[in-house]
């Protein structure tokens, strides 16, 4: 493990930079806002990280209460990192740097890698800028993939890869113009389902707030 470097600064902001200031760290804190995972799937969805790099950053956070490892039941049988409840109140940064990076999206660059659930965090900012919604289940799909929003929810996982897990409140289709857009600040929600640019499904009361609004 790294020693921890220190701004020395007597400064909330310095101290929680200390934490998460180094590169990536904020970054993995996204990834593990969907739940539990593996190292190997960490690796995956963090294109251009070191496995060394990543292994070092984990530790930290580990060792800095923002994160902690353990071991799945047979028949999994393996580790996975997961956020502590400190870790998880990284949200809102992570929500406000999102924010104030809009702009910073612009076009799409042939180096940059896509994820779909990256826009996860994006679609949740604008559902709750709006103030659509209530708690619920989401499920969204892209040509590029499948995830879902745990929208309210106030601990465990924020999103997660792949179909809803459950029947969900709303089923939102869309495209990744359309989700670049929501993430770009340059359209909202509620201004891309009216537009017929989102198509909302499903009868729970999130999906008829979304159609009515």
């Amino acid at each position: 493990m790294s020693p921890r470097r220190s701004y020395d600064q007597y400064c909330s902001a310095a101290r929680a930079l200390d934490a998460v200031g180094d590169r990536w760290t904020l970054l993995i804190v996204r990834e593990l806002l969907a739940g539990p995972r593996r190292y190997t799937d960490l690796h995956a969805d963090l294109p251009g990280v070191s496995t060394d790099v990543l292994a070092s950053r984990l530790k930290d956070m580990e060792r800095d209460g923002l994160t902690t490892r353990r071991r799945l039941p047979p028949p999994g049988a393996a580790y996975v990192y997961e956020l502590t409840a400190r870790g998880r109140r990284l949200l809102p940064v992570l929500q406000a740097l999102g924010k104030w990076g809009e702009g910073e999206l612009g076009e799409r660059r042939p180096t940059d890698a896509l994820r779909a659930h990256w826009f996860a965090l994006p679609l949740l900012r604008g559902l709750d800028a709006e103030g659509a919604t209530g708690a619920g289940l989401v499920e969204v799909r892209l040509d590029e993939g499948a995830f879902h929003l745990y929208v309210g929810a106030e601990d465990g996982p924020v999103y997660g890869d792949g179909p809803a897990p459950a029947e969900p409140d709303a089923r939102l289709v869309l495209d990744a113009d359309t989700c670049t857009a929501v993430a770009q600040g340059a359209l909202g929600v509620l201004d891309a389902v009216r537009a017929g640019r989102i198509e909302v499904g499903g009868d729970g009361t999130l999906a008829k707030a979304l159609r009515e609004a």
